[in-house]
């Protein structure tokens, strides 16, 4: 049965729900983030109809609907999460929340109720984290291109295949990385053009068949190609992330690559300068906490912001 496992690393948890040694979802979370299922006790500071505005105990405003009629500014109530903030292009997103009793039902937090673990199977987290990175991912006879904007999640198919079967070849790799990108939302599937009704309904039940497992609500494919899915959003996804935060992305898994290397010495962390000016103090700290090895920072501004380089070295080297 899949499991989840998490991983308690520097700067962010990191959660894979594994199949044997196959990831098939992912999920990342990181410090001081109001993530969804999370229950506050916050001060209604501003109403308009079922709507409004909480202050959460941290200070941070959070946005709040499904109010009930006799809720007051002023008073204090019991909400829960419902969505991470985001930061999108151009804006930031307020977290929201709904009043505990109109929250449907609670969101399951896969990192406390994971398998805690040191590290995940050997390049589990790699090809996940690579795959979210460059945001294309091939599959037999083509590819998936995934862009992230404001309105939703866009995914391109291109191939070398006939429309029919390139748009059905692609169907199970959607299904595969929906889960492990962590996508919720708005999500738009460009298929390529089917002239015939016949061909448009064999990619709509290939996808009833592949997403069943997948909470979502789909619209069946239009004439152009094009298919909607809406999936509940509790937060950034790995796309989003990287999409906004690709450095602080980076970081943090430049870090993961000096915590798993082993040996006595000196870590030798080299990376680009963008990365070493968003290395915290104390995460550098907690690095040499866990490894028992001082930590030395070289910056190289030839490397690609992704492809920090951790190894063991003397102290004289």
């Amino acid at each position: 049965m899949p499991e989840w496992l998490v991983e308690e690393g520097i700067g962010e948890r990191r959660a894979l729900l594994m199949s044997g040694d196959t990831p098939i979802a992912a999920k990342v979370r990181w410090p001081g983030e109001l993530h969804a299922g999370a229950g506050f006790d916050g001060k209604l500071v501003r109403k308009s109809g079922a709507r409004g505005m909480v202050q959460h105990p941290s200070g941070r405003e959070v946005l709040v609907d499904k109010l009930p009629r006799d809720a007051s500014e002023g008073a204090s109530y019991r909400f829960a999460i419902t969505r991470a903030a985001m930061t999108e292009r151009g804006r930031f997103k307020l977290a929201a929340a709904r009043p505990v009793a109109n929250a449907g039902s609670p969101v399951p937090d896969r990192f406390e109720e994971g398998t805690p673990v040191r590290a995940f199977p050997e390049g589990a987290w790699e090809d996940v984290w690579h795959a979210a990175s460059s945001g294309e991912v091939e599959f037999p006879g083509g590819s998936l291109l995934f862009a992230v904007t404001p309105a939703m999640t866009l995914i391109d198919i291109d191939g070398d295949l006939s429309p029919r079967e390139l748009a059905l070849a692609a169907v199970p790799a959607i299904a595969h990385w929906l889960p492990l990108f962590d996508l919720g939302g708005m999500i738009g599937i460009d298929f390529p053009t089917l002239q015939t009704k016949a061909d448009r309904k064999a990619v709509d039940e290939a996808l009833e068949e592949s997403l069943s497992d997948f909470p979502h609500e789909r619209t069946a494919m239009n004439g152009f190609g094009f298919v909607q899915i809406v999936a509940r959003l509790e937060g950034p996804s790995l796309l989003h992330r990287f999409a906004t935060s690709r450095v602080g992305m980076a970081a943090r898994m430049a870090l993961r690559r000096a915590e798993m290397v082993e040996g006595p010495g000196v870590t030798l962390l080299t990376l680009h300068p963008a990365l070493k000016a968003k290395l915290k103090t104390e995460w550098l700290t907690e690095l040499e906490r866990r490894t028992a090895r001082p930590v030395r920072i070289e910056a190289d501004p030839g490397l690609a912001i992704e492809a920090a380089t951790a190894q063991i070295v003397g102290h004289d080297d």
